[in-house]
């Protein structure tokens, strides 16, 4: 699997729960306190410069979409919406 041009593949980072002051219990989807989510860069388009495969990045967590290929859910996000390479 290869990304192509500005493209990036990457695998998204499970955040798990969390738990609220007052003791409500959030999932992922439900934090409208967080606008990146993080993940693993799977592959890099020819034209991507500054990240590269394997790096942990941040990225708008509305950008993308998801495709699933054998099974496992991966994300595909352009250059543009990545905002932190660790």
């Amino acid at each position: 699997m290869r990304a192509i041009g500005r493209n990036l593949i990457i695998k998204k980072e499970k955040q798990g729960t969390s738990e609220t002051k007052g003791g409500l219990l959030l999932t992922e989807n439900q934090r409208e306190d967080l606008r990146y989510n993080k993940a693993k860069v799977i592959s890099t388009g020819s034209e991507v410069i500054g990240v590269k495969e394997n790096d942990n990045i941040y990225y708008d967590k509305h950008a993308g979409h998801g495709v699933e290929i054998n099974k496992e859910v991966f994300q595909v996000i352009k250059l543009q919406d990545v905002v932190i390479v660790l």
